[in-house]
């Protein structure tokens, strides 16, 4: 028999209380999409939207949106270039076109003397 108890059986846990006392509030209210959940860690603060922690303050904060405007301007510029490559291809496909038709104008006139 030990003096000073079992070393290696684990203490019970108390049971832990909720702040949050379901029975008096609705639980739509507490799982409605209106609400947002923030969490502070230090001088950082992260807010949960979409299934991501997103910073809001603190120097990664700062990055994070730095990082969001880059994207953004990222993508707009790819779409730009997406378009003024269909319009380089709409235009060689224009003047691939007329010059057909510009040759085929001069065959069909006489423009070219068979010696």
């Amino acid at each position: 028999m030990p003096f000073f108890g079992n070393k290696f059986s684990p203490k019970r846990t108390p049971i832990r209380k909720s702040s949050i006392d379901l029975a008096k509030n609705n639980v739509q209210d507490l799982i409605s999409d209106g609400r947002v959940i923030y969490l502070n860690l230090g001088d950082q603060r992260f807010k949960f939207d979409d299934g991501e922690w997103i910073p809001e303050t603190g120097p990664q904060g700062t990055n994070f949106k730095t990082k969001q405007k880059l994207k953004k301007q990222l993508q707009q510029i790819e779409e730009e270039n997406n378009m003024l490559r269909l319009k380089y291809e709409m235009m060689l496909n224009m003047l691939t076109e007329a010059t057909i038709q510009n040759e085929e104008r001069k065959e069909s006139d006489g423009f070219y003397k068979k010696k």
